[in-house]
C-alpha cells in the first residue's frame, strides 16, 4: 500500500480500554480498515436493494452501485480519523506507546479537550483535499463526508463551531491523518468523488458507519486481532473482509430467506383467508404495478377482521416489489407488542425462519420471558476510550454506547424482523442520539403500524414526519386501523407523498378516501390511488356483518342507589354468575375504578382471588412486570380463540385490553369513552363467532342462552344531565365524551351495524367537524369544545417544534440535532404527558433488611466488588417494577425513594424509585407519599388511596 504519502505510524492507537494491557493498544489504522471492510459487507448483504438504490441516487450515482459502495466504505474507513489529535493523550496506556515524534506534543495538545468525532469533522476536509478526493469544485461533497465522519457517535455537530487548532497538532499530525486516509482510500480502490451527496442519503450512510464501527469494536474480536496482527496492512484488510460475515451473523443481523408458505400454514389458521385477505393476495400486486419508490397501504376493517395477517400478506408483495428485507411491526403499547411478538415468532418458524433475527423493541423488552439471561449477557462494544471530554458526562457517555450490545438500546430495530412500540420508531424523527441509526434500521424494511387510530395529535404529527422520511427513502408502509378518521389518514398519506417528492400545493387539491372495510394503496412515485375491488369489499362486509346491540346505562359514581355504577354492573353480570355461566369483559377507565370493581365482584360472585383461580380476574398496567405478563397470558388463554373456555369468567380490566389482544367475551361492559375506543372495546365481543360457527366452539360448548347476540353496555355518567367523574381527571377529552354520549343516544333501534355504521360514527365524533352551535358560547359544552380544540392544536404545535425537519428540507446534517443541549432519549419524549418513572416496591423487614419479596427471602441485590450488577440480578429487579406517574412522588423525600448507592452507575437501575414498605406481622404497610398512600397488593396491584 505504498504511495506518495508517508506510511501510517502504527503507534497511533485506535482501541485501548478493555484489551490486553500487556500488549500495545490496537493501532488506529487497523481499526479504520476493519470498519471499512465491515461497511462493504453491510452494503453487500445487510442493506436492502432499496437502500442501496437510495444511497446511490443521493450521490448521483444511479446505475453505478460499486462507486457508491466504495464511498460508503471510505466514510467508515475515516470515521475515527479525528483520533489523530489530542485524543491520543486521553489514555495513559495508549499514549505511552506513541512514537517520539508524536508523543512530544502532549502538553500543547492537551490544553483543551474535544471529542474525536468533532476533531474528525473539523479535519476531514483537509484530509480529503490532501488525497485529491474532493477538490475545490467538490467542496460541498467534502463537507458532507466530514459531517458523516463527525456524526459517527450518533450526534451531528456544527462545522462552524470550530475546534482549538492546538488540539489537532502540527504538521506531523496532519501528515499522519493523510497517511492513514491514503491507506484506506487505496484499499478501497481509490474511489472517486461523487457528483453530489444529498442529506437524506448521508443520514443512511452515517447509520452504516455507526453499525460497522460497533460490529468491529466488540471486545472479543479486538482482543483476537490484537494478539495476532498481520505484518502487512493489505493482509490485515483481507482478513477483516473475511471476518465480516461471521461478525454480522453472530450479532443476529444476517439476512434469511423465508420459505413462503400458504396462508393457513404460514399463520397457523384453520380455513381459507377472508375476502379482505384474499383481495390483498390477488389484487395488490397489480395495484403496485411498476412502481419504484415505495407506496403507502391503508387497511380499514373492524376489530377481529384479521388485519395483522392482512398486513403480513401485503408485506410479502411490497417487500418483493420494492426490495426491502423483513418488516418492522409497530404497536401502541408494550402489552400489545409482547403478544404480537409471539405471533410473529410462530409465523416465522412456520416459514423456516428459525435463524431469522426477530427482536422485541420497547423499553422493557429484555424482561420478556422470551429472552433468557444468557441472551442478555452479550459482550461489550468498545467505542470510547479514556476520558476524552472531561468530567461530568459519565452517565451520558455510558448510555450513548450500548454496554450490552446484543440487547443494547439501539440494536433491536436493526434486526431483519422487529416487533415493538411505535415510540421506538418515532425516536428516529426526534433530535436524539443515533436517530440516523434508527432511520437506517427502518428504511430497509416494510414498515407496519397497527392501531393507527390510537395515537394523539402529538404522536400523529411525529408519525407523519416519520412517514415523510420513509417516503423519501421509498419504503413501503402499511397502516392498520379499525377506527381511523378520514382526516387523519389523509394527512398521513400526504406526508408520505410529500417525502416521495410530490408538491404540497398539488397534494392540497387531492383527497384519499379509504373504503370501509377494505384497503387503499397509493403509489409513492406517481401518487396513483387504488382501492379494493367492489366485489371483494362487499364480500368482506357480508362475511363480517354483525348487529351489535348497544345499551346505554345511566350511572352515578359514589352513590348507593339502583343507578350506582357498581350496582348496575352487578345486575348486568348476574346471568354470568348463575346457571349456564358465560364470559364477560368489564373495561374501566382508571386503574382505581378497576380495582374497586374487581373487589366488589369478587366479594359478590367468587370469594377466591385471581391468583387462587377465581372466576373474577383483574388486569391493568399497575402490576409488577412479571405479574402483568402472566396475567395477560391467563386472560388470553381463557378468552382466546382456541380455548379451553371457562364455564364462567369475568375479566375486569382497563384500556390494556382495547388493542390487539385477541379476546372474545359473551358481553362487554364499558365505562363511557370516546366512541372510537368504545368500538375497539366492542371488538372483544363475539370476536370469534364466525370462526367458531364454521369450525366448532372450544370444548363443543356454545354461547349461554342469555347471550342471544353481541352486546356492548356503556355505563354513561353524563346521560340524564350527569357529570364526568372527578377521578377520571383528564383521561379523555370532555368534549369527546359529551359528543359520544349524545351520538349513542341518537342510535336508532339500539343496534350498530358492523362494519356498515363504523366509519360514519367515527367521523361524527372524531372527524374534522366544524358544525358547532356558536349561539350559546358560554355553555359547558362550548367550553369543552374550545378546550379540546386548543389542546389538540397545542399538541400538534409542540410536535412540530420538536421533530426533525422533513427529509427534503434538511440542509446541514446538524438540522437533525438542532436543539440546545445534549438531548438523549430520556430528555425528548414521543408522548406528551409521558413523564413517568419506574417504581420498585420493596419490603423493609422487621430486622431492618430490605428485600424484593414480602416473605423476606430475596435481599435487594448489590453490585459486586467490581462495581457491576449481574444480568440476572438486574432482571430480577426490573421485572418487579411498575410504571407510575412521576408527579405521584414529587412530594416524597428524595432519599427515602432513592435506589441503593451501588445501583447509581447502572443505566437503568439508577433511574428507579424504590417504595420501601414496612412489614409488620407478615403484612406490608402502606407508605404515605404527599397526601396519598401507596401499597403493593398481591391481588390488586399497586393501590393508591
Amino acid at each position: 500500500m505504498a504511495g506518495k504519502w508517508e506510511a501510517p505510524d502504527e503507534s497511533v492507537w485506535g482501541k485501548s480500554r478493555g484489551l490486553d494491557s500487556g500488549l500495545p493498544p490496537y493501532p488506529l489504522i487497523r481499526h479504520l480498515l476493519d470498519a471499512a471492510a465491515m461497511a462493504l459487507h453491510l452494503w453487500d448483504v445487510y442493506l436492502s436493494e432499496n437502500q442501496r438504490v437510495r444511497i446511490a441516487e443521493g450521490m448521483r450515482l444511479a446505475g453505478e452501485p460499486e462507486r457508491a459502495r466504495a464511498v460508503v466504505g471510505l466514510c467508515a474507513g475515516l470515521h475515527d480519523i479525528g483520533k489523530l489529535s489530542g485524543f491520543q493523550f486521553c489514555s495513559w496506556h495508549g499514549s505511552q506507546y506513541l512514537s517520539a515524534e508524536l508523543g512530544g506534543d502532549r502538553m500543547k495538545m492537551s490544553v483543551e479537550r474535544f471529542g474525536h468525532d468533532v476533531a474528525g469533522l473539523q479535519s476531514a476536509k483537509e484530509v480529503l483535499a490532501g488525497l485529491g478526493f474532493a477538490a475545490d469544485e467538490d467542496l460541498r461533497v467534502a463537507e458532507r463526508l466530514a459531517e458523516v465522519i463527525g456524526g459517527h457517535h450518533g450526534r451531528f455537530h456544527r462545522v462552524e463551531d470550530g475546534i482549538a487548532p492546538a488540539f489537532l497538532g502540527g504538521a506531523a499530525w496532519a501528515r499522519q491523518r493523510v497517511a492513514h486516509a491514503a491507506v484506506v482510500h487505496e484499499s478501497l480502490g481509490a474511489p472517486e468523488t461523487p457528483g453530489v451527496f444529498k442529506a437524506s442519503a448521508a443520514v443512511l450512510v452515517t447509520g452504516v458507519v455507526i453499525l460497522a464501527d460497533w460490529l468491529v469494536s466488540q471486545e472479543g474480536y479486538l482482543r483476537e486481532r490484537q494478539r495476532g496482527l498481520e505484518p502487512v496492512l493489505a493482509d490485515h484488510f483481507k482478513r477483516s473482509q473475511q471476518d465480516a460475515p461471521r461478525l454480522l451473523a453472530e450479532a443476529g443481523l444476517a439476512r434469511v430467506e423465508l420459505q413462503r408458505k400458504g396462508f393457513a400454514e404460514a399463520y397457523g389458521i384453520r380455513g381459507e383467508p377472508n375476502p379482505l385477505q384474499r383481495s390483498v393476495m390477488d389484487e395488490l400486486r397489480e395495484a403496485v404495478g411498476e412502481g419504484r419508490r415505495g407506496g403507502i397501504f391503508l387497511v380499514t376493517a373492524a376489530p377481529g377482521d384479521g388485519k395483522s395477517e392482512t398486513a403480513l400478506e401485503a408485506e410479502r408483495v411490497l417487500s418483493e416489489a420494492f426490495g426491502t428485507q423483513g418488516y418492522a411491526f409497530m404497536l401502541p403499547t408494550m402489552a400489545t407488542s409482547d403478544q404480537m411478538h409471539g405471533r410473529v415468532a410462530k409465523a416465522l418458524l412456520r416459514q423456516s425462519g428459525e435463524d431469522a433475527g426477530l427482536t422485541l423493541v420497547h423499553s422493557m423488552a429484555w424482561l420478556n420471558s422470551a429472552y433468557a439471561d444468557e441472551d442478555l449477557d452479550a459482550q461489550s462494544v468498545l467505542t470510547c476510550d479514556g476520558n476524552e471530554v472531561g468530567e461530568g458526562s459519565r452517565r451520558a457517555e455510558a448510555d450513548m454506547r450500548p454496554q450490552r450490545w446484543l440487547r443494547g438500546p439501539k440494536r433491536p430495530l436493526l434486526a431483519q424482523f422487529a416487533v415493538g412500540t411505535i415510540d421506538q420508531a418515532l425516536m428516529a424523527v426526534l433530535p436524539v442520539r443515533h436517530n440516523a441509526l434508527r432511520l437506517l434500521a427502518l428504511s430497509g424494511k416494510t414498515f407496519i403500524v397497527d392501531e393507527a387510530h390510537a395515537y394523539d395529535p402529538y404522536m400523529q404529527v411525529l408519525l407523519g414526519r416519520l412517514l415523510n422520511w420513509l417516503g423519501a427513502y421509498g419504503v413501503p408502509v402499511v397502516l392498520l386501523s379499525a377506527t381511523l378518521p378520514a382526516s387523519v389518514s389523509d394527512r398521513l398519506i400526504k406526508e408520505y407523498l410529500q417525502g416521495a417528492g410530490h408538491k404540497t400545493r398539488a397534494l392540497s387539491r387531492r383527497a384519499f378516501p379509504a373504503p370501509y372495510p377494505g384497503w387503499l394503496y397509493v403509489d409513492g412515485e406517481s401518487g396513483r390511488a387504488t382501492q379494493i375491488s367492489p366485489a371483494r369489499q362487499q364480500e368482506q362486509a357480508h362475511a363480517r356483518s354483525m348487529k351489535l346491540g348497544i345499551v346505554v346505562e345511566p350511572v352515578t359514581h359514589g352513590s348507593s342507589d339502583a343507578r350506582a355504577r357498581l350496582a348496575v354492573i352487578e345486575r348486568l353480570l348476574k346471568p354470568v354468575s348463575e346457571g349456564e355461566g358465560g364470559t364477560a369483559l368489564v373495561v374501566c377507565n382508571t386503574v382505581g375504578d378497576a380495582q374497586d370493581t374487581y373487589l366488589r365482584l369478587r366479594e359478590r360472585f367468587d370469594k377466591r382471588s385471581h391468583e387462587q383461580g377465581g372466576s373474577v380476574q383483574l388486569l391493568h398496567a399497575r402490576f409488577p412486570g412479571d405479574v402483568r405478563e402472566a396475567r395477560t397470558r391467563e386472560v388470553i388463554e381463557g378468552l382466546g380463540r382456541t380455548g379451553p373456555r371457562p364455564l364462567r369468567r369475568i375479566v375486569v380490566a382497563t384500556q390494556v385490553v382495547e388493542q390487539s389482544l385477541d379476546l372474545d367475551a359473551d358481553i362487554v361492559i364499558s365505562d363511557l369513552a370516546p366512541l372510537s375506543l368504545l368500538l375497539q372495546r366492542a371488538g372483544r365481543c363475539w370476536r370469534h363467532e364466525n370462526h367458531w360457527t364454521r369450525h366448532g366452539y372450544p370444548d363443543g360448548r356454545g354461547r349461554p342462552a342469555w347471550a342471544s347476540g353481541p352486546r356492548l353496555v356503556v355505563l354513561d355518567p353524563i346521560a340524564d344531565g350527569g357529570k364526568t367523574p372527578q377521578q377520571w381527571g383528564e383521561v379523555y377529552s370532555e368534549h369527546l365524551l359529551v359528543t359520544t354520549s349524545r351520538t349513542l343516544a341518537g342510535i336508532k333501534g339500539g343496534f350498530i351495524s358492523i362494519p356498515g355504521d363504523v366509519q360514519g360514527l367515527v367521523e361524527a365524533v372524531h372527524g374534522d367537524n366544524e358544525d358547532f352551535d356558536w349561539n350559546n358560547p358560554g355553555s359547558s359544552e362550548a367550553k369543552a369544545w374550545t378546550a379540546h380544540q386548543g389542546k389538540e392544536m397545542a399538541e400538534r404545535s409542540m410536535a412540530g417544534l420538536l421533530a426533525v425537519p422533513r427529509a427534503r428540507s434538511v440542509s446541514a446534517l446538524h438540522d437533525l440535532h438542532d436543539l440546545p443541549g445534549e438531548e438523549d432519549e430520556w430528555e425528548v419524549s414521543t408522548r406528551l404527558g409521558a413523564d413517568s418513572v419506574r417504581l420498585l416496591c420493596a419490603y423493609v423487614q422487621e430486622d431492618g433488611q430490605v428485600t424484593l419479596d414480602l416473605e423476606g427471602e430475596q435481599l435487594l441485590p448489590e453490585a459486586g466488588s467490581d462495581g457491576k450488577m449481574t444480568v440476572s440480578s438486574v432482571r430480577e429487579v426490573m421485572r418487579r417494577t411498575i410504571p407510575v406517574r412521576a408527579d405521584w412522588l414529587k412530594e416524597a423525600d428524595p432519599d427515602s425513594i432513592a435506589p441503593p448507592k451501588s445501583w447509581m452507575e447502572h443505566p437503568m437501575l439508577a433511574d428507579l424509585r424504590v417504595l420501601r414498605q414496612p412489614v409488620q406481622g407478615g403484612s406490608a404497610r402502606a407508605v404515605k407519599v404527599g397526601g396519598r398512600t401507596l401499597r403493593l397488593d398481591k391481588d390488586c396491584g399497586l393501590l393508591r388511596r
